[in-house]
């Protein structure tokens, strides 16, 4: 990264909470990928695990507009468009009308895919709730918390 002279280099050891929040984010994220591989085969063979987050997003949100799902996660149209055919095709979501704008449409879990995902989730959950059983319910909540905090600053 350049530096500009009204941004002076960090000082000695300033930037190391950075570094390791790299290099822990680094770890996380592979494993995350993997995780979301497994989930989304889990949910259809044929998923994408990308597509994944999607469903999450939808569970979560409710039916929205492919450009309101764009552009949370940070994709191009083409891009949330090419997952979401990919997930109408698999019979997981399904596009009606906006009732606000008779040109656009909004996507939803269809019943197969609130299902699908129901139980994946319920199985992931299951996961956590074994793998952190030693872990204070508040710290996992605070991490839930910290973690909202840094996908809103790093969302843009």
């Amino acid at each position: 990264m350049h530096q500009t002279a009204a941004t002076p280099p960090p000082a000695e050891g300033e930037d190391q909470p950075f570094l390791a929040l790299e290099r822990e984010l680094s770890v996380f994220l592979r494993r995350a990928r993997a995780t979301s591989g497994e989930m989304a085969r889990e949910v259809h063979p044929e998923l994408e695990p990308a597509a994944y987050g999607l469903l999450v997003r939808l569970a979560d949100a409710g039916r929205q507009r492919a450009t309101d799902l764009a552009a949370y996660f940070g994709v191009g149209k083409a891009t949330m468009s090419r997952q979401l055919r990919a997930l109408d095709e698999l019979g997981l979501v399904a596009r009606t009308p906006d009732p606000a704008d008779g040109r656009a449409s909004l996507v939803d879990l269809t019943a197969e895919g609130r299902a699908r995902f129901a139980r994946v989730r319920e199985a992931r959950r299951a996961e956590y709730v074994r793998r952190l059983e030693g872990w204070d319910r508040g710290e996992i909540g605070e991490l839930a918390r910290l973690l909202r905090q840094l996908n809103t600053s790093l969302g843009g």
